[in-house]
């Protein structure tokens, strides 16, 4: 059995069982009605977008047979990229992947909306690797699918196509995409209000706000606009292959279930940083 191991570095997330189940069973979670079956979650380290990224999974449907993980970090024009491994280790286990689901939906974007055809993904990415420990924690059971889709429409093809399969073989499917969202600040090049609280305001309440709309509208041309004209997601891809699938599941509009900032909560301008990124969780519903 080949095995994708652990490629980030401490910091990212808890490198101990134990450590990963205190910091889960610290967060409120709803988890008395988990009905949702796709969600849109950050991929920051732990300490930054962890509660969030927890909140969204633990709505899903539990009991599914596939839990697909689709990141991203790739440009338009990209081939999307496949895990091509048995199966990838966690601190609290191993997942396995489902090679079946995972080689009919490659032979499907290739004869379809991928003529360039796909590729292994052998690259360190966080995008889906933080998640990992909570697909391990939230569906012990279920198998994984995870792949990286371009920062382009054809990600909301691809998602439909995702449930197709799904459905061709029977499969109880979950979908998870990964995406941050607006990167703010010097370190990122991205400034056009400058430094301070105004700065934060206006990534919260006007660049990212305008992007989870489109999200939760299901909007997806609107989606990839926003991303690329405004900044505010670095993984658009992964979010339009989930809305594609939600929508081809039947789900109209996502629900937004937790918002925040690597800044924190800010209340005075010198306090906050000169950058920051965004993140939200958006949750699709039977």
């Amino acid at each position: 059995m080949t095995l994708r191991k652990r490629c980030l570095p401490a910091g990212w997330y808890p490198q101990h069982e134990t450590q990963i189940r205190d910091f889960l069973s610290q967060i409120p979670l709803e988890v008395s009605c988990r009905t949702g079956l796709a969600a849109a979650v950050p991929h920051a380290g732990w300490f930054y977008s962890g509660p969030i990224a927890a909140a969204a999974i633990a709505a899903l449907n539990p009991e599914v047979d596939t839990l697909v993980l689709i990141g991203g970090h790739l440009p338009s024009g990209s081939s999307p990229l496949f895990a091509e491994e048995d199966g990838a280790v966690t601190p609290l286990g191993t997942l396995i992947i489902d090679h079946e689901y995972r080689d009919l939906l490659k032979s499907a974007f290739i004869s379809s909306i991928f003529p360039q055809g796909t590729k292994p993904d052998r690259y360190q990415d966080n995008t889906i690797e933080v998640l990992l420990p909570m697909a391990s924690y939230f569906f012990p059971t279920s198998r994984i699918l995870p792949f990286r889709l371009p920062n382009e429409i054809r990600a909301f093809e691809a998602g439909t196509i995702l449930a197709q399969i799904g459905k061709t073989l029977g499969r109880k499917t979950a979908v998870i995409g990964s995406t941050d969202l607006t990167h703010y600040g010097a370190n990122y090049g991205f400034a056009p209000y400058g430094q301070g609280k105004k700065a934060l305001d206006w990534v919260r309440e006007v660049n990212d706000k305008a992007f989870i709309q489109s999200v939760i509208q299901g909007l997806p041309e609107q989606i990839l606009e926003r991303a690329d004209q405004d900044r505010s997601a670095c993984s658009v891809g992964a979010v339009l292959g989930t809305l594609g699938f939600a929508q081809a599941m039947g789900s109209t509009k996502g629900e937004l279930l937790g918002y925040g900032t690597s800044a924190g909560t800010i209340d005075r301008e010198q306090e906050c940083p000169d950058s920051f990124v965004g993140y939200a969780g958006i949750v699709w519903n039977t």
